[in-house]
This record gives C-alpha cells, sequence and structure tokens, in this order.
C-alpha cells in the first residue's frame, strides 16, 4: 500500500467522522429543543430575587427582603412574612417560589399571601385582615417529621362573648396550606368551648 492510498483512506476516515459528530450534534439540538430545554430551566434555582415576579397563575406579586433575612411576599395588597430560605425558579417567563424546609426537602409556594387570607378569613368567619384586629399572615413550616410542609398561619383577635355575657378578646389562629390552599388547622384559646363568636358586620 503506498503513500497515496494511506492519504486518500486517511482522508474519507476523518470526512465520515466529521459526518457521524455532525449528525450526533443536529439529533441532540433536536431533542433539546422539543421540551428538554424547559426541563433543564425548571430546574435551575436560584436565591429569590427582590422585585415584582409573575406567578405562575398569571398574578403578579413583589418580594422584599426585611430586616434579620425574612421576607415579605405580597400579592393584592397582602402581604406575609417569611423567616425561611427561598430559591425562585422561572419558566416561560413565570416565577416558580420553592422553600427549604429542615427534612431538607423543597416545598413549592404555589398559593399567594391573598388567597391563603380569603380562606382563613373564611373559616373563622372574619371578614378582614388589618392592624386594628391585630392580625399577622405568616408563612411558615408547620408539621412534624414526614408530615412538615408550608403553610400561611392567619393569627389574629376576635370579639367573643363567655357564657353570652361577658365581653372578651380571643386569640385564633388558622393554618393554610401553600402548596394547595386547605385549611390545615385552626386554633383557639382553650375557653372558646364556653363562647360565642358573633359574626362581623
Amino acid at each position: 500500500m503506498n503513500n497515496k492510498t494511506i492519504i486518500a483512506f486517511m482522508f474519507v476516515l476523518i470526512v465520515s467522522m466529521g459526518f457521524v459528530l455532525a449528525a450526533e450534534g443536529e439529533q441532540n439540538t433536536i431533542n433539546l429543543d422539543s421540551g428538554q430545554g424547559d426541563q433543564i430551566q425548571t430546574q435551575e434555582r436560584v436565591q429569590l430575587q427582590d422585585g415584582e415576579h409573575l406567578g405562575e397563575n398569571g398574578e403578579m406579586f413583589k418580594v422584599q427582603t426585611q430586616a434579620n433575612n425574612r421576607l415579605k411576599i405580597e400579592c393584592n395588597g397582602v402581604s406575609a412574612d417569611c423567616g425561611c430560605e427561598m430559591t425562585q425558579a422561572t419558566v416561560q417567563e413565570k416565577t416558580q417560589l420553592f422553600a427549604q424546609m429542615s427534612n431538607g426537602q423543597q416545598a413549592e409556594i404555589k398559593v399567594m399571601p391573598d388567597v391563603a387570607s380569603e380562606k382563613a378569613l373564611e373559616r373563622l368567619k372574619l371578614k378582614v385582615c388589618s392592624e386594628e384586629n391585630e392580625c399577622q399572615i405568616e408563612l411558615k413550616e408547620v408539621g412534624k417529621g414526614d408530615k412538615v410542609q408550608m403553610a400561611y398561619e392567619l393569627q389574629t383577635q376576635r370579639q367573643a362573648k363567655v357564657l353570652g355575657i361577658f365581653k372578651a378578646q380571643m386569640k385564633v389562629s388558622s393554618q393554610v396550606s401553600a402548596e394547595n390552599g386547605e385549611i390545615i388547622r385552626v386554633k383557639k384559646q382553650w375557653w372558646a368551648f364556653l363562647a360565642s363568636e358573633p359574626a362581623e358586620e
């Protein structure tokens, strides 16, 4: 086999390998464009940024860092504080929120404070959450062990009548799942069974 034959053989081999690599490159590009790109983007989570965001359901919400590394999430004029560590992911220009929990899991925050507040107030038979009734909303970790989850806890004071005679202020709270908006727990003071709670006008 002479030198010209060897050179020609090597040239054909190199060109053939180039075509194979080019074909594989095109196939990979097609796979990424067919949806895998979104999956990769979904997994990229970064520290939650201050400012306005577009939520998964099309609602605008605002994030603001407070003192002591606490976060404030506001939507439609209703805000909730959170002492948790949160990250965000962007998919199709919409922001997904994730909170780090003590069991190592990350919980997606799908429900905004305004929706959680409405559900909690309805369950407590109250109309408004304001400074006048010392109402506060906090996004926090609730539950234990495998049942730990993120929830909004609304705490407030309401008027009650003990034994139908004595007026009193009663502390009440309601927890709403930050994932699906379901009521998790309602808590009242121990003497609540002796009291009536007039509906708010």
